[in-house]
Parts: structure tokens; C-alpha cells; sequence
């Protein structure tokens, strides 16, 4: 297989982890492109599971731009954050209530995961991963990826319960604000 073949038959697959897990177009252009280079630079020729290799480095990436970006995504949540209050706090409670939940919101609470789980959320779900490929991917047993996915689905279940029990009761904007930070 040719650096030329290699690209071309990896990098949607590459691609489409980045864009999902950064949230952006150009910086998953990008870190798809450092995966490459990183890729080219290793003797690749040499990898047994040659996609497993390349979806850890692709991953790897992710999670380095995500917690250089954690700072400044931090800031600007809290901003949205006030604006929905102050938006929220002007709509009469039955509006409120008949919300539905977006898939936006559910996007919103499974950015919210911690990085471990989120990865592999994102591996299961988005890369269509079997459990031994994420296993293979992240270097942990495929016990701990079960675990994760198990407390991550828990983690996101119990959000949503609590969502689904304020907006029916039509509690204030303060409730759900807490339940979404």
C-alpha cells in the first residue's frame, strides 16, 4: 500500500472522528492533516492493525486541541450560559415547559463528559468501533472501555432524567442552568 492509498482509504474515517470531536471544520482539517504527517513520519508499513494505529493518533490529537481549547470553551459556555438565563427568565413558564429536548442539547450534555468518556462515546458511536478496537485504540482493556460506556450512558441518562423532571414541574431558569453546567 502507497502513502497515496493509505490517505485516501483512512481519512473519512479520520476525518469524520476529528469533525465530531472538535466541533470544527477547519481544526479537524487540520489535526486530520497532522495525523497524516504523523502517520508518514512512523515506519506505518511495519503496524499490524494499521486503523486501530491511526484512529489512536487521530484521537490523541483531539484530545490535545480540546484541552488547549478547554479554557476558552469554558468562558464562552458561561457567557451562553447567562444569555439563556436572561433569555429563558423573559419567556413565560408554560413556554418552558413545552421545550423539547434538541438533539443540540443532547450534543451539549455529551460534550460535557469527562475527555475519557467522551472518547469513547465518540469511538462507539461516531467511529463505529467494536469494543476491541476501541480497547486497541485507547490501549485500555476492553473491560474499561465497557465500564466507560456504561458510566457515560449512566452519566447522560441521569442528565436527562433530571432535565425531563424540572421541565415538567416548569421550575425556574435556575434549575436548569445547574443541570446544564
Amino acid at each position: 500500500m502507497t502513502e497515496h492509498e493509505l490517505f485516501h482509504t483512512y481519512n473519512k474515517d479520520v476525518y469524520r472522528t476529528c469533525l465530531y470531536m472538535l466541533k470544527n471544520i477547519q481544526d479537524a482539517e487540520d489535526v486530520c492533516h497532522d495525523v497524516f504527517v504523523t502517520v508518514f513520519r512512523q515506519d506505518w508499513r511495519n503496524v499490524t492493525h494499521l486503523r486501530t494505529w491511526i484512529m489512536r493518533i487521530a484521537m490523541n490529537h483531539c484530545l490535545n486541541i480540546i484541552r488547549k481549547n478547554k479554557v476558552k470553551n469554558e468562558k464562552q459556555n458561561k457567557i451562553q450560559l447567562l444569555h439563556k438565563q436572561e433569555v429563558l427568565s423573559n419567556d413565560p413558564v408554560d413556554t418552558i415547559v413545552m421545550a423539547k429536548l434538541s438533539f443540540a442539547e443532547l450534543e451539549q450534555q455529551l460534550q460535557k463528559l469527562p475527555d475519557k468518556l467522551l472518547s469513547v462515546m465518540t469511538l462507539r458511536y461516531i467511529g463505529d468501533l467494536s469494543i476491541s478496537e476501541i480497547a486497541e485504540t485507547l490501549g485500555i482493556r476492553q473491560a474499561t472501555v465497557r465500564t466507560r460506556l456504561h458510566k457515560a450512558l449512566k452519566l447522560m441518562r441521569k442528565k436527562l432524567e433530571i432535565y425531563e423532571k424540572v421541565k415538567m414541574r416548569g421550575d425556574n431558569t435556575y434549575e436548569i442552568s445547574r443541570i446544564q453546567g
